[in-house]
């Protein structure tokens, strides 16, 4: 199943590539204490957050995760 701004954090977080993928663009993410709380946020309902915009997940960087992540789905 391909990646979209509809799917959650908790589905990027539970494929060890997309996991990968997604510290590349914002180191730590994944471990992040935060996370837990997010992880059944849509991705395009945690970029709307202002917080997301101040530690640097934008809609641009989450498409690019988006695109990475999509390249190695089958």
């Amino acid at each position: 199943m391909a990646i979209t701004l509809d799917s959650t954090l908790g589905e990027l977080l539970k494929d060890p590539q997309a996991k990968a993928v997604l510290d590349q663009y914002l180191p730590g993410a994944s471990t992040n204490p935060m996370v837990t709380m997010a992880a059944g946020m849509s991705l395009k309902s945690i970029v709307a957050m202002p917080q997301a915009a101040q530690l640097g997940f934008t809609k641009e960087v989450a498409e690019q995760i988006i695109a990475e992540v999509n390249k190695h789905v089958k």
